[in-house]
């Protein structure tokens, strides 16, 4: 990876700019892995609302399990944003959803910072492309999406801009990976982002259905919760279809179920079922079994079904927040 400054196991500072919700969910995230987090927000309150809610998420890390080393006292905040990244291995910004204010934080941190050290941006729509247009330093720069918490989702989308170096990609989901995250690297930029695209989709449908009279948001949640929302939690829907092929897999789902995509159940057009569509549904869903046949996928479905079931069943009082 040539270009980032040191590896990225041996990163262990992380410069955490913004202390909101997202901000200091990646502050507790990275100190429960063993790093030092130098964080800064103009805000005149940052520093006690940032130690407070570090604070409340900690039993639940402590729970989950801290890396050695994991302390909250590896917390400092900077006065300045210079002096939050000086020493940076990496950085995460987490500033507002405000195109122009990342922009200019995005040029400024470039400025700030070390030659070949990557800067994150924990947008949740832009692409990477928009916000690097002031940057002089623009190949340092890609999109580290996390989700709400931080510190317990693993998923975190990572993508490059028109202007950002591969191995800067490459860099950042290896340093994701490192610290317990489970990267996504998107293969190009994508509005949205993956997982934003796929939970929009139902709760625009959710919205519709509530508006017609179809159901009620009692009736969404639960359908989700009590259905397809809990194989979703180890099988994501390629693959859940996939099983509802049987022997033949995704092919015969097409097959047999493809024809009522013309069907009008939602309010979003399906594209055309095109050959094109139905290889790389296949050939996907193939890779997604990874050599497991449908009976054996079943079987672990089953499984991991009564696990998730068991848990939600589990009467153990909740982790108390501790302030």
């Amino acid at each position: 990876m040539a270009g980032a400054a040191i590896a990225p196991a041996a990163a262990r500072r992380v410069a955490c700019i913004g202390a909101g919700v997202i901000g200091s969910g990646w502050a507790a995230h990275y100190l429960a892995r063993g790093l030092d987090v130098v964080a800064w927000d103009p805000a005149p309150d940052s520093n006690e609302r940032l130690r407070t809610q570090v604070a409340a998420a900690w039993p639940a890390l402590d729970r989950l399990g801290l890396a050695a080393g994991a302390s909250r006292d590896r917390l400092r905040v900077a006065p300045t944003l210079q002096a939050a990244v000086v020493d940076a291995d990496v950085v995460q910004e987490s500033a507002p959803e405000v195109l122009e204010l990342k922009r200019e934080l995005l040029a400024e941190l470039g400025e700030a910072t070390h030659p070949g050290v990557v800067i994150a941006s924990s947008t949740s729509g832009y692409p990477m492309t928009q916000l690097q247009q002031h940057c002089a330093t623009a190949e340092r720069l890609v999109v580290g999406h996390p989700f709400n918490p931080p510190y317990l989702v693993p998923l975190v989308e990572v993508a490059g801009g028109e202007r950002t170096a591969p191995w800067a990609v490459e860099w950042a989901a290896a340093f994701y990976a490192t610290v317990g995250k489970r990267p996504l690297t998107l293969d190009h930029e994508v509005p949205g982002f993956v997982a934003n695209r796929l939970q929009e989709a139902l709760w625009r449908e959710a919205l519709h259905m509530v508006a017609a009279g179809d159901a009620t948001v009692e009736q969404i949640d639960l359908a989700i919760t009590q259905g397809p929302g809990l194989r979703w939690a180890f099988m994501g829907p390629c693959l859940t279809f996939h099983l509802a092929g049987g022997a033949g897999g995704m092919a015969h789902m097409l097959d047999h179920f493809g024809p009522s995509l013309a069907s009008p159940w939602t309010r979003l057009a399906a594209p055309e079922m095109t050959s094109e569509l139905h290889r790389r549904m296949v050939d996907g869903a193939a890779a997604a079994a990874a050599g497991r046949s449908v009976a054996e996928l079943a079987a672990q479905r089953d499984q991991d079904l009564i696990a998730v079931l068991r848990a939600l069943a589990d009467p153990s009082p909740a982790v108390e927040t501790e302030l």
